[in-house]
């Protein structure tokens, strides 16, 4: 991880609306019949620590799980589906939680985070039960979408776990959401989108710092205008003005600070292209 209310919107609200075919073989089939996919090129605000009213021009407002989705706007639930929530830990099963030595793995940026192990289809099962409450929550809560955080936690684990692990453990995931008619997005894993579209099922990507790390073009060839990025102060490659203006500048795009604070707070930073 690099980081981490309203009704649901009518499906023709906010236009596409994607409809699965049972037949489809390379991605799972969901049991609901559509889900909507973000408005395409619509400006998005990511509010992970701590909601407030959303600009006037902002469309879409991705929220934790444990806030209420934003009123009149697309609204994305933000799940963390590989590793635990800060201060979470404790809720885990310790034989969910992927150790070495006796102890939790952890992620390096993240010491307040650790891997669940996804390794083992029983315990991919096991995790699943834990989090598909937590995306019937976002369902019943009025969000339209959702978004698993940290499907690259394998390559944390030292070899422990594989892409193959996180993409069983994603399949179900997405297929849970949308049973629930939820949209489901891809966290970050730029080097497995094509997989995590196919395979996986995945709806669209919300992607961190895809100027700084030259990604967003891998997203782009999978999801085309359907990629929400967020690029962050303390780490542009250049102007924010100049990244807006980039021929592979996803439509919606947003620069924030790193904590995502609120309006007040003195490290608060929000901005929109154009």
């Amino acid at each position: 991880m690099i980081h981490r209310v309203g009704s649901r919107l009518a499906l023709g609200a906010l236009a596409l609306a994607v409809v699965f075919a049972s037949g489809c073989s390379a991605r799972p089939a969901p049991e609901a019949d559509a889900v909507v996919l973000p408005p395409a090129g619509a400006a998005p605000d990511y509010q992970l620590g701590g909601a407030y009213e959303p600009d006037p021009d902002v469309g879409i407002v991705a929220r934790d799980r444990t806030s209420e989705p934003a009123v009149g706007r697309y609204s994305v639930c933000y799940v963390n589906g590989f590793q635990t929530q800060p201060g979470e830990r404790g809720s885990w099963p310790d034989d969910l939680v992927l150790t070495r030595d006796g102890s939790d793995v952890i992620d390096p940026d993240w010491p307040d985070e650790a891997l669940l192990d996804t390794s083992t289809a029983e315990r991919r099962a096991s995790i699943a039960d834990v989090v598909g409450p937590w995306i019937e929550g976002c369902a019943e809560s009025g969000f339209d979408a959702v978004e698993f955080d940290n499907l690259d936690s394998y390559t944390r684990s030292g070899g422990a776990m594989t892409l193959e692990d996180n993409v069983a453990l994603a399949t179900t995931l997405v297929r849970t959401a949308h049973a629930h008619g939820l949209a489901a997005g891809q966290k970050n894993a730029a080097e497995a989108t094509a997989r995590l579209h196919s395979d996986a099922g995945f709806d669209f990507a919300v992607v961190e710092e895809c100027a700084a790390y030259d990604e967003c073009g891998a997203y782009a060839d999978v999801y085309g205008p359907h990629v929400i990025a967020i690029e962050y102060t303390d780490a542009l490659p250049r102007p924010f003005a100049e990244l807006c203006e980039a021929p592979d500048a996803p439509a919606s795009l947003v620069l924030r600070d790193r904590d995502l604070t609120v309006p007040g707070d003195p490290e608060h930073v929000f901005e929109l292209c154009g």
